[in-house]
């Protein structure tokens, strides 16, 4: 699909923030791009590679690989960057090809920030650059066991 950006970030035509933490033959595992400003770190994209539009298109194999990577992304949120909760979110409307928001809600976050996009209203929210977010990506690689060059 040559306008899909998340098609786009697949075949290399775009860079997007930090690095890829996880990466096989049915879904791509990185760090949210907010267009070269700061985002909320620990937001973590899993993208199906195959350019399918919702949750109900997936095969059974990539259904397991989503699922698989999605519990083991989530544990590595909690484990080293120590977040309280985890949201998951897959909306399609932006954009038509199957991807997961997992959002971390740290520790201290007050209660009317809580949910997976209310947390960036938050003036307190842990923000980074390029920088900090291919350090989280670095620490959620390490912990999964990934070599920091998949």
């Amino acid at each position: 699909m040559g306008d899909c950006f998340i098609c786009k970030k697949h075949n290399g035509t775009i860079k997007t923030a930090g690095v890829t933490i996880y990466e096989d033959d049915y879904v791509y595992v990185g760090h949210i791009d907010n267009n070269g400003e700061e985002s909320y770190l620990g937001h973590i994209m899993i993208d199906l590679k195959r350019h399918a539009p919702t949750l109900g298109d997936m095969t059974i194999e990539e259904a397991k690989a989503f699922g698989t990577i999605m519990a083991r992304v989530s544990k590595a949120l909690i484990e080293t960057e120590k977040a309280e909760h985890i949201y998951s979110m897959v909306s399609g409307n932006s954009v038509p090809h199957l991807h997961m928001h997992i959002v971390p809600r740290y520790p201290h976050t007050p209660e009317e920030y809580w949910g997976p996009m209310a947390v960036y209203n938050w003036s307190e929210a842990p923000m980074g650059k390029n920088e900090q977010i291919v350090e989280v990506c670095e620490r959620i690689k390490a912990y999964l066991g990934f070599d920091s060059h998949v």
